[in-house]
């Protein structure tokens, strides 16, 4: 992750140094500094083999990538001032990684986490500037797709926020800001789907290769042109109600519990787009201009796929 990141950076035209945060023989770093080399001329290439960027890149974006063994860390963590952490997984990793971290960087540095399992409320706390600290979660491969979570904290500095999603944005990233909750948004949303897909093998509901089609030219288009609650509005409310509660009944009452504010909104008269409310307020909106352009939007995917047909 921390290669792809690199990339990402460089290839929006920042100079990146890429550290290796273990002390390490010589030789080891060398063999370690190839593979990440080689690693970024590959993923480089394939994009000019797909048509992405032109062969002519290749070198200046690698030339922006400058590689680090740790004995250099007090000078590379010296002049930094967004930092992303990228070690293993551990505890004992983490912690190690924050406080040589603490006492290298300028104090004015952004700390930022790419850990997918601890809660920045817990990385935060091994800081000595906690104010400073955030999660930035991003998506395989980095230096493709455009989602950057970021996992704030209580005591995260607001103005450490702007400036990690301007700078994301800078680079045609999307970044979104979530609370210190496990899973961010989307690999809590996208472990059910999984979740489920599995079961439905498992059950003989449908082959796999039957349920990922279903997935590419239904779910995940359709998800592509809409927003999941977006989704939620324009169909309404009431049918999301309806239809967990039959599942509930007849697949699994845990996993098709009916969220309290689904109830609430049922209640409410809230059902979306045709009430005016829901998750969004659409009560302003001027309803048959948003309608055409969900539909531009789900034409775009479509021609995007090959699947777009003029009528017969």
């Amino acid at each position: 992750m921390g290669r792809g990141i690199a990339l990402a950076f460089a290839y929006a035209g920042h100079e990146v140094a890429l550290l290796d945060f273990k002390p390490r023989p010589e030789g080891d770093y060398r063999r370690l500094a190839q593979q990440a080399r080689d690693e970024l001329d590959a993923s480089l290439r394939t994009l000019v083999d797909l048509g992405a960027t032109g062969a002519d890149s290749v070198d200046r974006v690698l030339g922006r990538i400058h590689l680090h063994p740790e004995t250099e860390a007090v000078v590379v963590l010296g002049r930094a001032t967004l930092v992303f952490e990228g070690v293993p997984e551990t505890q004992e990793a983490k912690r190690d990684a924050f406080a040589r971290l603490s006492a290298l960087v300028p104090e004015t540095a952004i700390l930022a986490s790419t850990t997918s399992t601890f809660l920045v409320t817990d990385l935060a706390a091994m800081a000595t500037h906690p104010a400073r600290v955030l999660n930035a979660h991003w998506l395989n491969p980095a230096y493709v797709i455009p989602l950057v979570e970021i996992s704030i904290h209580e005591a995260t500095d607001p103005a450490v926020v702007r400036t990690v999603e301007a700078l994301l944005e800078s680079m045609g990233k999307v970044p979104v800001v979530c609370g210190p909750a496990p899973g961010y948004i989307v690999p809590r949303l996208q472990a059910l789907v999984m979740n489920e897909a599995a079961r439905m093998v498992e059950e003989g509901v449908a082959t796999a290769e039957q349920i990922d089609r279903a997935t590419r030219h239904g779910l995940g288009l359709r998800f592509a042109a809409l927003g999941v609650l977006e989704f939620v509005d324009f169909g309404g409310n009431d049918i999301l109600y309806h239809a967990s509660r039959y599942l509930s009944r007849n697949v699994s009452a845990g996993r098709y519990a009916v969220p309290a504010i689904v109830e609430r909104f049922m209640q409410e008269g809230h059902n979306g787009l045709r009430d005016g409310l829901g998750f969004f307020d659409y009560r302003d909106r001027d309803v048959p201009a948003y309608r055409k352009d969900v539909l531009a939007r789900t034409l775009a995917m479509l021609r995007h796929f090959g699947l777009d047909r003029p009528a017969a």
